[in-house]
């Protein structure tokens, strides 16, 4: 079978290859699954540059998330062969997957396949994360990289639960399109002064919280936005770089920074919790109330092309990879 695979750590359009590989075999509690779609993620292309928070094992494989058809199963696993799911782990961008059962969400058949094959990543992350956040009907969020996938699934749920948003970008021709998915206020951070212009937005009241990724001066010009009490969801650094913050200000402010990792979320919350926001993820996904647009298709062979797509800038969409 055909699997892409990197034997050191680098750029992705550098180390990344395909090669032909044997088929594993599941064991007591895995599933086999043909893998029939996988989304480019920023966390995967963090991955193979080791700069993720999980550490490849080299040689490895690339991808954290698919689609696929359930080939065959290890004897503790109940699951019925044929069954389509969603799934994650590592190494999706190859013909066949293995994987742990509990990974795996059985698709609704109205649900498409584009549309599955990012059902984990991005949408459970943008409810977890807003849910996470406490800011309740009425008030401010703001979403740095608000141009992001990730970004404009927020936006969504936050406009369907009337939460108000303030996006970052870095470009204007990004503006219209987060507005028409219903965000409140967009600032270029490239234009103009972040902290002042949030101010001004929120009558000096600050936003509740912060949805971020970016990192560096971003991430510190963010830090002066926050109401008092406000809370920082870090769950990226598209920048690698560490922000600055000012200490006094997190004092007399209250203010709490905290990572946020979805792998760790699912463990800590209760299992009602969790199975509520599965629900909701995948109502909305299926009832069209969120949108997931796919920007491009690209065959494994084609891997190097997929990796320099995604991660160009000024991307609309996701890039997906079909075996």
């Amino acid at each position: 079978m055909k699997k892409v695979v990197f034997h050191q750590f680098g750029k992705p359009y550098d180390i990344l290859a395909v090669e032909e590989v044997a088929t594993p075999v599941p064991n007591a509690d895995e599933v086999l699954i043909k893998v029939i779609a996988s989304p480019i993620n920023p966390s995967d292309i963090m991955f193979v540059q080791n700069l993720y928070g999980i550490r490849p094992h080299l040689p490895s494989g690339a991808g954290f998330e698919g689609v696929g058809i359930v080939e065959s199963v290890g004897e503790n696993v109940k699951i019925p062969i044929g069954t389509r799911v969603s799934f994650t782990g590592i190494g999706t961008w190859a013909a066949y997957v293995i994987t742990n059962h509990r990974t795996l969400i059985p698709v609704p058949e109205a649900m498409p396949d584009d549309v599955a094959a990012q059902l984990f990543v991005n949408p459970f992350t943008a409810v977890a994360m807003v849910e996470e956040s406490g800011v309740k009907s009425g008030e401010w969020l703001m979403i740095t990289a608000a141009a992001s996938a990730l970004g404009k699934m927020v936006i969504q749920i936050c406009k369907m639960r009337g939460i108000k948003t303030i996006g970052t970008v870095r470009h204007n021709d990004h503006t219209e399109d987060l507005k028409s998915l219903g965000m409140d206020e967009v600032v270029n951070t490239s234009e103009e002064n972040l902290p002042k212009k949030v101010q001004h937005i929120t009558k000096y009241e600050g936003v509740k919280a912060v949805l971020e990724c970016v990192g560096g001066h971003t991430a510190s010009e963010a830090v002066k936005c926050m109401s008092r009490g406000g809370l920082m969801l870090i769950y990226g650094s598209l920048s690698l770089q560490d922000p600055q913050v000012n200490v006094g200000l997190m004092i007399f402010k209250e203010l709490t920074l905290r990572g946020f990792w979805l792998t760790d979320w699912m463990r800590r919350v209760d299992t009602n919790t969790r199975q509520r926001v599965s629900q909701e993820v995948i109502n909305l996904l299926v009832t069209g109330q969120v949108q997931i647009p796919i920007e491009a298709v690209y065959g494994l062979d084609e891997i190097k092309k997929a990796v320099s797509h995604a991660e160009a800038s000024g991307r609309w969409g996701k890039v997906l990879l079909k075996p």
